[in-house]
């Protein structure tokens, strides 16, 4: 075995069997040794999904004692709010959202227990898609510049996102404002409910994660008008971007990323970021992440650091500009 293979394979273990705070009793000890990728959302759902699937990878490569420990609540803040309290000896880390750490903070002003840059140790993304527009296959719209049409016709367009206060919520408000139409945001708890509605004809439109839309597309079910990514995808090249279509404000795409807790060591967060590139790289990432239309992504600790503060920057003008308060 190379060198490298034997110091990949010493850092994944030390990852996956550094001593966690598991807090006193037999339960505690029973898993004090487990190392945790923390997801903030039930399971079954693209977070876990994704997250699941780099764990499995990161097993396969000897980190043996690595787990996945959902704790879901107050839309993914509750995973990182418990990461925060953690050591930052990599025994936890949490796959999150760009949401939490960058839309967030602009949001819950009053109630958010952690700072997007100064509590936590940025690790790399994981992964990015884009957000899709859809309408039924029973609508008279067959491009975006249709659906605004149609849009000016009518009085208000129900449409709907799957959460309040998420990335494609504000790139709805966006659209909305942009093409001149009086929308009226429904949101939903979760992608599925959004989709059946959609079907039902309860709303005119949704914006969502595209693998939540795609299925959908291809049976013929829904039509997919535009998506929220720079260029068109290759395995979608029927459809066009939201910029192709007049709106080149419109590029917009969620990224799944790692972050530790703050004062992590250079050592620790060099694991793990070596441990996330070697997996991302790997045909059976690629390929379950290509089935859930998602494409996996990685950078460097310092470069993702810059992207979380320059994303908090650009959402700060654009959430105020949608009027939007949640209940906090």
């Amino acid at each position: 075995m190379l060198a490298g293979e034997i110091g990949r394979r010493a850092a994944l273990a030390a990852l996956g069997g550094a001593a966690l705070a598991a807090g006193a009793g037999p339960a505690g000890a029973q898993n004090a040794r487990t190392g945790r990728a923390i997801v903030g959302f039930p399971p079954g759902g693209t977070s876990d999904s994704v997250t699941r699937l780099y764990v499995e990878r990161l097993r396969a490569s000897g980190a043996a004692q690595m787990v996945v420990d959902n704790r879901p609540g107050a839309g993914g803040r509750l995973a990182l709010e418990l990461l925060k309290g953690l050591p930052p000896d990599g025994s936890a880390f949490v796959v999150t959202p760009a949401s939490m750490l960058t839309i967030y903070p602009h949001l819950y002003t009053r109630t958010m227990r952690y700072d997007s840059l100064k509590d936590f140790t940025p690790v790399s993304p994981v992964c990015i898609f884009p957000f899709g527009l859809a309408v039924s296959a029973r609508h008279p719209a067959k491009t975006v510049q249709e659906f605004v049409a149609w849009g000016k016709g009518r009085p208000v367009v129900d449409w709907a996102s799957p959460v309040p206060g998420s990335m494609p919520h504000f790139i709805g408000t966006e659209f909305g404002r942009m093409a001149g139409l009086t929308m009226n945001h429904i949101p939903y708890r979760g992608s599925a409910p959004a989709v059946a509605d959609l079907l039902a004809g309860t709303v005119q439109a949704v914006i969502l994660p595209l693998g939540e839309l795609t299925p959908f597309h291809r049976s013929g079910e829904a039509r997919l008008l535009a998506i929220s990514s720079p260029e068109r995808l290759p395995r979608l090249d029927e459809v066009p971007t939201f910029a192709a279509s007049g709106f080149p404000d419109l590029v917009h795409e969620e990224w799944y990323g790692a972050v530790l807790p703050a004062g992590a060591s250079p050592a620790t967060l060099a694991a793990l970021h070596e441990a996330i590139v070697a997996a991302a790289a790997s045909p059976e990432i690629r390929e379950g992440l290509t089935r859930i239309d998602i494409m996996p992504q990685v950078m460097d600790p310092a470069a993702f650091r810059e992207r979380i503060a320059r994303e908090i920057a650009v959402w700060g003008p654009i959430v105020a500009a949608s009027g939007f308060k949640p209940d906090e």
